[in-house]
């Protein structure tokens, strides 16, 4: 709070304005932070994930491995925190914590003996130098497309956030992983690591342009609604998760535990049995006949890739409840997801997601632009409310059709005028509007027939 009244000042304005004042600001704290908790990440085997889409679900699959083959992990990203045995959510509303709360969670990951620590990395988190005095060993690029644009001012300067944390783990002569079928994953190899692992599902299975140690072709993906199955350099591997982008992220994980020397029958035995992350293309099946789906795509990318996956449910109709975050974040991609959801979509509800001090309505206009643009008579209802949103669209689904949430994900809070957070779950909501809808059948099946 003193802080923040500092900051507040004119002459914290004036102080921050100066660029170089800010960085000094920045790298001090993280620096003291370190310090303060005995530099812990020195004593683990520190992992930075870092990308736009696919972080947290890569976390969790390389944390999951990890315990399979016996090792102590301590977890951070945007949905959970785990260390050791204890695992909770995340209740920051950010993807990485302050940088005395980071460090002191690597403390706690020491102590309570574990020998990783997995820690997604966002461009944020860099930006405000949270990730300096963290002794990374190994980092991972997931992806990359626009995203916290108005935050770094451009796509470029949003990569080369990115690229900072090889940047770090190159200076340590660590470890790089690399999805070699994304266009910028040259920015990403240019730093030189002492091992680079690549993998790759589109581009060629052997690059030169794309110097690896090691290059993995991932090959014979075979999407279904309960299982998908690929092969990773001649291996096979069947996990419980579904979608193509899940085939992206296990392999991250897998490149990550074979350069720690996990053996690969302890690897495909993990995700055979692995564990779908909170809010990331979660299903909510309540027997009630049609497929209602959770997840946190919240750009055109992700939004794009969530309902193709749904596709693999054939539902006979898609219902989609979608907003956008306000607070003047990346406005650019309203109307564009408005647009995707319109390609797939046969009834939209746009609705509240996180506001901030912005008008919801407006947001939700903005949205609607790009439904109208795309060329397609889509029905879009405008119900600000989130939890009648999806009341709504649970309400008019019928059997054989499908329901996707999106925006939020295993997110416990919204963020809305006044710099206050109220808290909120998509899936006890979803539940809930499940609930709700038998109880009406229910009440109606039991009324006398006149």
């Amino acid at each position: 709070m003193l802080l923040h009244r500092i900051k507040s000042s004119p002459f914290g304005k004036l102080f921050y304005s100066i660029p170089w004042a800010g960085y000094a600001y920045h790298f001090t704290l993280s620096f003291l932070s370190a310090l303060r908790y005995g530099f812990p990440s020195r004593r683990l085997v520190t992992i930075g994930v870092t990308g736009t889409k696919g972080k947290t679900t890569t976390c969790n699959l390389i944390a999951q491995i990890f315990e399979a083959a016996g090792e102590r992990v301590g977890m951070i990203t945007t949905v959970n925190f785990k260390i050791g045995e204890r695992e909770w959510v995340n209740d920051l509303k950010q993807t990485m914590p302050g940088r005395f709360a980071l460090q002191k969670l690597l403390r706690e990951m020491v102590s309570a003996g574990c020998k990783y620590a997995v820690v997604e990395t966002s461009s944020e988190g860099i930006l405000q130098y949270r990730h300096r005095f963290i002794d990374y060993r190994v980092a991972v690029f997931t992806n990359l497309s626009p995203e916290h644009i108005e935050r770094h001012g451009s796509f470029e300067r949003y990569r080369a956030a990115k690229v900072k944390l090889f940047e770090q783990v190159a200076r340590r002569r660590g470890v790089g992983v690399y999805n070699l079928d994304d266009p910028n994953v040259g920015y990403f190899l240019a730093p030189k690591m002492s091992e680079q692992y690549g993998y790759a599902l589109k581009a060629p299975a052997s690059n030169p342009a794309l110097q690896t140690n090691a290059q993995f072709r991932v090959s014979g993906v075979q999407l279904a609604t309960a299982k998908t199955k690929f092969m990773f350099d001649r291996a096979p591997f069947a996990m419980p998760l579904v979608g193509e982008f899940n085939v992206y992220n296990a392999a991250s994980a897998i490149c990550v535990a074979h350069s720690q020397g996990v053996p690969m029958g302890t690897i495909r035995r993990a995700l055979a049995h692995a564990r779908p992350t909170p809010g990331r293309f979660e299903v909510v099946d309540k027997g009630q006949g049609f497929t209602v789906v959770v997840d946190y795509a919240h750009e055109p990318a992700s939004l794009d890739a969530a309902y193709k996956t749904l596709k693999l449910f054939r539902p006979k109709k898609i219902i989609g409840v979608l907003g956008a975050q306000g607070g003047g974040r990346d406005k650019w991609k309203r109307a564009e997801m408005g647009k995707i959801a319109a390609r797939y979509c046969d009834t939209l509800i746009l609705t509240n997601e996180d506001p901030y001090d912005e008008n919801p309505m407006n947001i939700v206009v903005d949205i609607e632009k790009g439904v109208r643009g795309s060329g397609r008579d889509v029905e879009a209802l405008k119900i600000i409310d989130r939890g009648e949103a999806i009341q709504k669209a649970v309400a008019r689904a019928g059997r054989g059709d499908a329901v996707i949430i999106t925006g939020k994900g295993g997110e416990v809070w919204m963020c809305v005028a006044g710099g206050r957070k109220i808290s909120w779950s998509d899936r006890e909501a979803t539940e809930e509007a499940l609930s709700m809808r038998r109880q009406k059948i229910k009440k109606a099946a039991s009324a006398p027939q006149s």
